[in-house]
């Protein structure tokens, strides 16, 4: 009988899983640095921050490990694609090595997958292949269906990860939806976000096929909680 490979790890093997998020409206410069100076001591595969801060964490973060990541369209996806390819190329010149774009939900719950499509093109246009792209389709507000068609048009258009969810729909990750979407996609990143809190949390995503997590709560995370 073929033995199963069981993957065991403890609370500190998931930093490097983890984007060391930081989203708030109210975020200032000290929270930011804290979060870098965290995600080094943490060895956190990344931050993440709103496109603001992305110069600083870029100056904070030279001659680490950890990577810049930022969000574009965030928190609705409704901008236009020029607006949002606009946006990426001003967070790559300012540092960013990873961008988490919101797809457009609207379209998508329209039906109208050509124009979902091109408004990914349009990023990944600017991004081309040196920087890491997500693509956050907030499966709380999707069907099973509509989870597994957008997380293949994601694949067809060149991103390296699905990711769940901004964390400002409702809802957030889960282990059915990571599960939905690796089987879709089974060659691809996914990064689960959203209410992930505990080293539990975290552990069940992973083993549900996720590949990277984007919480706030990491540093609670990796002390075991």
């Amino acid at each position: 009988m073929e033995k199963r490979e069981v993957l065991v790890f403890t609370p500190p093997d998931v930093a490097r899983f983890i984007d060391h998020t930081l989203l708030k409206p109210d975020a200032t410069r000290s929270m930011v640095e804290k979060l870098c100076e965290e995600a080094v001591q943490y060895g956190f595969f990344a931050v993440c921050v709103n496109p603001y801060w992305v110069s600083l964490c870029a100056r904070k973060l030279a001659g680490t490990k950890v990577k810049v990541c930022t969000v574009v369209g965030f928190p609705l996806g409704a901008n236009e694609s020029r607006t949002k390819a606009f946006e990426a190329r001003c967070a790559i010149e300012n540092g960013a090595q990873e961008i988490d774009m919101v797809v457009n939900i609207g379209a998508l719950k329209s039906g109208d997958w050509e124009a979902v499509e091109e408004d990914l093109r349009a990023v990944k246009e600017v991004c081309g292949g040196g920087i890491v792209t997500k693509a956050i389709i907030e499966t709380f507000l999707l069907t099973d269906e509509e989870k597994i068609t957008v997380s293949q048009l994601i694949k067809k258009t060149g991103f390296d990860f699905v990711k769940t969810s901004t964390g400002f729909a409702g809802g957030g990750a889960t282990v059915h939806d990571v599960a939905l979407i690796r089987r879709a996609v089974p060659d691809i990143g996914i990064k689960a976000s959203g209410g992930i809190r505990t080293f539990e949390d975290a552990k069940n995503l992973i083993l549900a096929g996720a590949t990277r997590l984007g919480t706030s709560a990491s540093v609670w995370i990796v002390s075991g909680h």
